[in-house]
């Protein structure tokens, strides 16, 4: 056996690489399963989940009591809010036009940190901690439609100075930053979400337009980067950027040198399920260099990639290493920003809410 670990230890620190996805609006069996016995690391909430703020405030809760009573640690609460069409909370709380519409304001910059400033309290005010926000790809040319309207434009040094903000004011106010997708969709003719997009960047536009901003939030000490479903032939043209060491490890990582979590977009997604699986891009994503894989939706995905990961660490073909430094990793995010749960109050919520 390739371990000095017993097998409940490996077991949770496998299980903490996972941020799940869940049904409906209440904690259901399944994603107590998940807690429970394969000791998942985050949730990630859709509009599925959410119908107001005292909903949303539950259920974090109840996730957080959940995940500290069978794991003694608490969950990454995800959530993608970042304004304009792709904000999951709406109504009554405070919604933003977008980073498109945030770089042509007047005042860019003070819209920014407004945006950073009230997403952090309301996400906060109800249990929520990590923001998969801000988009950093640089557009070039017209986007492709599931981009439109959701990067700073095709300026890479305006990207870099609005998502600093952006990153810098959501954690000044402990919620988690992730500035994706990485090392770009500017240049994306097709949807991942269906197809596995072939980007052909050279060596100067990756350098000039790709990286600026992503140089800019590691600068900015962000909690999270978030890889791309798409292939880049310049840096590896056999495996998308998802599972690809390359990217992840030797640009990322090495190159770059970024510290902090490395998290997959969601391994449901075409682009990468028409290459494999979804066990296996799970497997080849911890391979290459993440550190969180994300499946929004269906638990039997998660458990069978909990199963593949942990049978093949186990016959030694996945190095021990590996799952050790991932696992720190969300340890070290979790000891950063959740040492401390901030309180859920009702009578506040109301308030602030006008409920």
């Amino acid at each position: 056996m390739n371990t000095t670990l017993d097998l409940s230890e490996l077991e949770f620190k496998i299980g903490q690489l996972f941020m799940v996805g869940m049904p409906g609006p209440h904690l259901d069996d399944s994603t107590e399963k998940l807690i429970r016995d394969y000791h998942v690391g985050g949730v990630i909430l859709f509009s599925r989940n959410i119908l107001d703020p005292l909903q949303i405030a539950a259920l974090c809760k109840n996730l957080q009591e959940k995940s500290m009573l069978h794991q003694g640690t608490p969950l990454f609460l995800a959530i993608d809010q970042e304004g304009g069409r792709v904000a999951r909370l709406k109504d009554p709380f405070t919604c933003f036009s977008g980073n498109e519409a945030m770089a042509k304001d007047k005042f860019p910059l003070k819209r920014a940190r407004e945006f950073g400033k009230v997403t952090a309290r309301e996400m906060k005010m109800v249990g929520l901690n990590m923001n998969l926000a801000p988009v950093l790809d640089v557009r070039q040319g017209p986007p492709e439609s599931h981009l439109a309207g959701r990067t700073f434009g095709e300026d890479p040094q305006t990207a870099a100075g609005l998502g600093t903000i952006v990153i810098e004011t959501l954690q000044e106010n402990n919620i988690m930053a992730c500035a994706k997708h990485f090392p770009g969709l500017g240049r994306a003719d097709l949807d991942p979400h269906f197809q596995l997009p072939k980007i052909g960047l050279t060596a100067e536009e990756l350098e000039a337009i790709n990286l600026p901003p992503f140089k800019a939030a590691i600068e900015a000490d962000v909690a999270a980067i978030m890889t791309s479903h798409a292939l880049y032939p310049l840096l590896d043209p056999d495996h998308p950027a998802t599972v690809s060491e390359a990217i992840l490890t030797e640009l990322l990582r090495k190159r770059l040198c970024f510290n902090g979590l490395i998290i997959t977009d969601d391994l449901e997604m075409g682009a990468l399920v028409k290459q494999g699986g979804v066990a296996q891009g799970a497997l080849g994503a911890l391979q290459a260099g993440s550190d969180i894989l994300l499946i929004c939706k269906d638990a039997k995905n998660v458990i069978d990639s909990f199963h593949l990961i942990r049978d093949r660490i186990l016959r030694s073909e996945i190095p021990l290493n590996r799952l050790i430094q991932a696992a720190e990793r969300v340890q070290n995010s979790k000891n950063r920003f959740l040492k401390k749960l901030p309180k859920i109050s009702i009578a506040r919520i109301k308030r602030y809410f006008k409920l």
